[in-house]
């Protein structure tokens, strides 16, 4: 299963014919072609990154897929709607994603996933883009599997998490920076969430043993972006 991650920078005045155009055509025109299916469409929050930020995640089955999502796009059915949905933006990045091993998502069953707009609470997710240190990128996974996994996991149990792993990426070679990871994960308690962007990080957070401080020895560049998923998104 293959993931095509897109961050699309949306013209302002167009941001509301740009929703509509992947809800009300590509929503369901990708649908039409059982290999390929919109998850998410996401607003980074305001206040947090780049004005009118839109996120988009297309799952594909495979590279055959993608290849033929790709003809459909360039020259096919979705020729027209890739040109105007181009004309309501000023620049897109786009890049193909796969599971590591360790993801909670590794596979979607692309049946199951809605091919007409829903109707839902938004949910929030943070999605963390860390850059390992040359040579690091190993290490990096298994520390990421491992000790924030654990971290993440500690919290649940003690009943204050805030956030939950979704799933867990890297680009697919050729296709992106090689030495990427993103982590995407679902916001549980909005509200802790809150006090971790207005407080500082406790020390006991910062000591040997912790994600905090033992993640420094292989990777200390990160982004993160807070996203918001429209009330139709396909995936919550």
């Amino acid at each position: 299963m293959l993931f095509v991650h897109e961050v699309h920078a949306v013209a302002g005045a167009k941001e509301d014919a740009f929703e509509a155009a992947f809800r009300d055509d590509y929503l369901p025109a990708v649908a039409k072609d059982d290999g390929a299916r919109l998850l998410w469409y996401l607003n980074l929050a305001h206040g947090s990154g780049d004005s009118y930020t839109v996120v988009t995640v297309t799952a594909v089955r495979d590279a055959a897929a993608w290849a033929a999502l790709t003809v459909r796009i360039r020259s096919g059915d979705l020729a027209d709607w890739a040109t105007a949905v181009d004309g309501m933006r000023h620049r897109c990045k786009s890049k193909i994603l796969a599971a590591v091993p360790w993801s909670p998502l590794q596979d979607v069953d692309l049946a199951e996933v809605p091919a007409s707009p829903g109707d839902h609470e938004p949910t929030l997710y943070m999605e963390d883009t860390a850059w390992p240190y040359p040579g690091k990128l190993p290490a990096y996974l298994r520390a990421a599997g491992t000790l924030y996994g654990e971290t993440l996991a500690r919290s649940a149990r003690a009943g204050r998490s805030i956030l939950q792993m979704t799933a867990a990426f890297q680009p697919l070679f050729g296709t992106h920076d090689p030495r990427e990871v993103v982590l995407w994960q679902r916001v549980v308690d909005d509200q802790t969430l809150l006090r971790l962007l207005t407080t500082e990080t406790d020390p006991a957070h910062k000591v040997p043993g912790t994600w905090m401080h033992d993640a420094l020895e292989v990777r200390d560049q990160w982004r993160s972006r807070l996203l918001r998923t429209a009330p139709w998104s396909p995936w919550d």
